[in-house]
C-alpha cells in the first residue's frame, strides 16, 4: 500500500513535470509565432499598411485622373485656339479666293496669247553693279539741280506726318488719368470734376505707300529722271517717318512683241489673240528693304534701252496683288505715267482700244472694290479718265512738289474716298 502511494506520488510528479515541459513547450511556440509573425510582417505589409496603400493608390489615381482632365481641358483649349486659326485662315483664304474671283471675272475679255515670256525681276539683276554704281552717280549730279525744293517739301511732308504721329492729349475732362498739374485745384476745391486727362487717339495709321512708274520710251530723258528723283527722295522722307515705300516699274522686254509675237507667228496667226508682247515689271525697291540698300537700283531707270512698251493694266494689277498681301492698316498705290497703255504689237492685232478698257476695269476695280487707295500723276497728259483720283502736270519740274502735296492731302484723311 505504502508502495503504491509513493508509486501515485511518483506518477503525479512524473506528471506535473510533463505539464510543465508542456507549457514551456506552447509558450516557445507562441514565441516562436510571435516571431515568425513579426518576420512576416516585414516581409509582408499588415492590414493597416494594405490600407494605407491602398489609399495612397487612390490618391494617386485621383491625380492621375486630375492631370487627365487638365491634359484634356488643355487639348480642348489647344483644339479651339486651331480651330480659330484656321477659321482665321479659313475667312483670308475664302476672301483671297473671292477677290481673285472678281479679277478672272474682270479678265474675261482679256486674253493674253501667252505669258511664258513674262518677267518680274529685281532691279540688280538687270546691270552689272558697277554699271548700276555708274548710273546711280549720273542721277546724283540730276539731283542736285532740284534738290533744294524737292527737299523743302520732303521736310515739310516730313514735319506733318511726325506731327501726326505725336501723342496729344485733351484736357479737363470729368474722367480719365489724374492730371497732376491740376493738383492744387483738387486741393482747395476736392469736388472739382474737371481734373482729368486722356489721350487723343492718333489719325495716323500704320501705312505703306507703293510707287508704280512708267518705264515706257515716251518717259526717255527729263520724265524718267525727275520720277528717280522724286522716288528716292520720297522713299527717304518717309522713311524717316516709318511710313514703308515700295518703287516699282513697268515695261516691256522687247520691240514689236519680242517672243510672244514669234510665238503667234508660228502658229499661223490667230485672230484677236490678246495681249501681244513679253512683259518686264521691275522692283526697283521692295518695301522691307532700306533705301540705303536699293539707292543705286534707283540710277537703273536711267539705262539706256530699258525703256520700251507700257501695258498699263496689268502691271497696275500687279502692284495691287503685292500690296494686298500687306499687313499694314493703310495702303496707297501712286502711279506716274505719261498717258495711255501702248503696246504696237498688241494694238495691231485687237481693238484700239483694247488696253485702255483693261486699264479702266482695273482701276475702278481697286476704287470701288477693295481697301487700297489709288490716286495717278499723268506727265503731261490727262489720266483722270482712267483714275477717279488724278492731277496733270506740265513741266516735269512740277513732279516732286504734286506728289508730295497729293501725299499730304492724303496724310490728311482718314480715307481717300
Amino acid at each position: 500500500m505504502q508502495k503504491n502511494i509513493e508509486n501515485q506520488q511518483n506518477y503525479s510528479s512524473k506528471f506535473s513535470e510533463i505539464f510543465q515541459e508542456m507549457d514551456i513547450l506552447q509558450n516557445e511556440d507562441s514565441e516562436n509565432n510571435k516571431e515568425q509573425n513579426i518576420d512576416e510582417g516585414q516581409s509582408n505589409p499588415s492590414n493597416d499598411d494594405k490600407e494605407s496603400e491602398t489609399k495612397d493608390k487612390k490618391d494617386q489615381n485621383k491625380d492621375e485622373e486630375a492631370r487627365a482632365t487638365s491634359d484634356t481641358d488643355h487639348d480642348i483649349d489647344q483644339y479651339k485656339l486651331d480651330e480659330q486659326l484656321i477659321d482665321t485662315d479659313t475667312n483670308e483664304n475664302n476672301n483671297e479666293q473671292i477677290l481673285q474671283k472678281k479679277i478672272n471675272e474682270l479678265n474675261l475679255e482679256y486674253k493674253i496669247f501667252t505669258n511664258q515670256f513674262d518677267e518680274i525681276t529685281k532691279a540688280e539683276n538687270l546691270e552689272n553693279s558697277d554699271e548700276a554704281i555708274k548710273l546711280r552717280k549720273t542721277l546724283d549730279q540730276q539731283l542736285l539741280s532740284f534738290q533744294d525744293i524737292i527737299t523743302k517739301l520732303a521736310n515739310k511732308l516730313q514735319r506733318q506726318l511726325l506731327a501726326k504721329q505725336n501723342r496729344a492729349w485733351e484736357f479737363d475732362l470729368e474722367e480719365g488719368l489724374l492730371d497732376s498739374s491740376k493738383l492744387p485745384r483738387i486741393i482747395m476745391d476736392p469736388y472739382n470734376s474737371l481734373s482729368f486727362k486722356k489721350e487723343k487717339d492718333l489719325d495716323f495709321k500704320d501705312t505703306v505707300v507703293t510707287l508704280l512708274i512708267d518705264n515706257s520710251g515716251s518717259m526717255r530723258g527729263r520724265p524718267i529722271t525727275i520720277a528717280a528723283i522724286c522716288a528716292d527722295i520720297l522713299s527717304r522722307t518717309l522713311e524717316r517717318c516709318s511710313v514703308k515705300v515700295e518703287i516699282l516699274g513697268f515695261t516691256t522686254k522687247n520691240w514689236k512683241g519680242g517672243q510672244s509675237r514669234e510665238l503667234w507667228n508660228k502658229k499661223n496667226k490667230p485672230e484677236t489673240p490678246g495681249r501681244l508682247n513679253d512683259l518686264r515689271h521691275i522692283i526697283y525697291k521692295s518695301a522691307d528693304t532700306h533705301w540705303r540698300q536699293s539707292k543705286n537700283n534707283l540710277g537703273l531707270m536711267l539705262k539706256e534701252g530699258l525703256l520700251k512698251e507700257n501695258i498699263d493694266g496689268e502691271a497696275i494689277l500687279w502692284a495691287f496683288s503685292r500690296l494686298k498681301k500687306r499687313k499694314e492698316e493703310r495702303k496707297i498705290l501712286m502711279v506716274i505715267s505719261d498717258g495711255a497703255p501702248v503696246d504696237d504689237s498688241t494694238l495691231s492685232v485687237n481693238s484700239g482700244d483694247f488696253l485702255e478698257k483693261h486699264l479702266k476695269k482695273m482701276v475702278k476695280f481697286i476704287e470701288e472694290k477693295t481697301e487700297i487707295e489709288i490716286l495717278a500723276i499723268g506727265i503731261g497728259h490727262d489720266v483722270s479718265r482712267y483714275y477717279n483720283r488724278a492731277i496733270k502736270i506740265t513741266d516735269v519740274n512740277e513732279l516732286g512738289d504734286v506728289m508730295i502735296s497729293q501725299l499730304s492731302s492724303l496724310f490728311d484723311k482718314k480715307k481717300l474716298h
